[in-house]
């Protein structure tokens, strides 16, 4: 084979490969396929090497804590783009209309409403999607996999926004927020908030 010359050519989108074993990486984009598996926590990933990325967050410390909530990062600029969800900033502007993000990522996944790129193709059927988690929704309808459960009882569901509106039904309708304060009636939907929140109390800095 010469030097540079590409004759994988994927058939779902444009681009080529060199080398066989490549052109079955990439297809993955498109199929949703993630036969890398977390022995820890059962995350998924497409290639081997994000799931040795992965492996990290449960061998190192996380040195980065959130002072607003109960997570903990590796490294300060994953920390960062996570306090955008607490601070309501959105650093990443779409160029092509006033919408803006928190992660780039979302800022991807929105820049694809205008092209009309949907690489994320169901192999089971002809729908494709602009992003992977709505390919893996969709592959539940294809699976029948319900991975999101209720703890209040035996049912479990294909979406995560199915599942928080049947937990109302054991709230009575009202949104679950389980950390609950001993000195007032103010409620929280994660126990770092509350934590936070107990400051008002006790004077102590979070």
């Amino acid at each position: 084979m010469h030097s540079g010359e590409k004759p994988y050519k994927c058939c779902m989108c444009d681009k080529a490969f060199s080398r066989c074993e490549k052109i079955n990486v990439h297809m993955r984009i498109h199929t949703g396929e993630q036969p890398y598996k977390c022995y820890v926590c059962g995350k998924a990933f497409n290639v081997s090497g994000n799931l040795k990325n992965h492996i990290r967050i449960h061998m190192e410390d996380k040195l980065y804590k959130c002072r607003m909530c109960d997570k903990a990062f590796r490294d300060s600029r994953t920390l960062c783009s996570h306090m955008s969800i607490h601070t309501g900033e959105k650093p990443y502007k779409c160029h092509m209309c006033d919408m803006a993000f928190g992660w780039s990522v979302s800022l991807k996944s929105h820049i694809r409403i205008h092209t009309g790129e949907k690489p994320y193709k169901c192999r089971m059927c002809d729908m494709a999607f602009r992003d992977s988690r709505s390919l893996r929704h969709h592959m539940s309808l294809h699976t029948g996999e319900k991975p999101y459960k209720c703890h209040m009882c035996d049912k479990a569901f294909r979406q995560q926004g199915i599942l928080m509106n049947h937990i109302r039904v054991h709230t009575g309708g009202k949104p679950y927020i389980p950390y609950k304060c001993h000195m007032c009636n103010m409620a929280f939907t994660c126990s770092g908030i509350l934590q936070c929140h107990m400051s008002v109390h006790t004077g102590e800095k979070p």
